[in-house]
């Protein structure tokens, strides 16, 4: 089975990570790492509205460094010249998702441990948690062992959501 984490560098914003920890729960993420001590300022306004983090650590980090494994690819997300666009990006088996803080870039000390920086095609950068939805959207849109069944889209949709849809003719 393969493992994914994700590292936000110095993020500012508690509504932002709110939303990472919901797209990690939604996307089978291990665990979510913050480096920087902003996040923790802004804490109290997290919007963590299915308590993902109940289920997922939230673990404080100091360098990318000590993530560094063998058997698992450190991939940062940035608009930076060089990157691959993710339509090209093969997903590793087993990776580390890097990304910037909302109001700056990923260092060139973190990027030297990083084995790939893949970026999303939009016009203009995307904010931090759509972010990381869309990249691990593409990993499960690419997967070859994604369950598509009625019985996983009944088993995870919303308790209130009882609508159903028959094609017309």
């Amino acid at each position: 089975m393969s493992k994914v984490q994700v590292v936000l560098i110095n993020p500012k914003s508690a509504t932002n990570v709110g939303g990472v920890m919901r797209a990690a729960g939604c996307y089978g993420v291990e665990k979510v790492h913050h480096t920087g001590n902003r996040y923790g300022f802004a804490q109290k306004f997290a919007t963590d509205t299915k308590q993902r983090i109940d289920e997922i650590p939230l673990c404080a980090l100091e360098n990318v460094e000590t993530l560094v494994k063998s058997d698992t690819k450190i991939i940062a997300v940035e608009l930076i010249d060089g990157a691959t666009p993710l339509p090209h990006f093969e997903h590793p088996e087993n990776a580390i998702y890097v990304l910037g803080p909302e109001d700056g870039s990923i260092r060139k000390d973190v990027l030297k441990h990083c084995d790939d920086v893949v970026y999303v095609p939009t016009v203009g950068c995307m904010n931090l948690a759509a972010t990381v939805n869309v990249v691990l959207y593409d990993r499960l849109a690419k997967a070859t062992n994604t369950d598509y069944s009625r019985e996983f889209l009944l088993q995870n949709r919303d308790n209130n959501n009882r609508v159903t849809f028959k094609k017309k003719n």
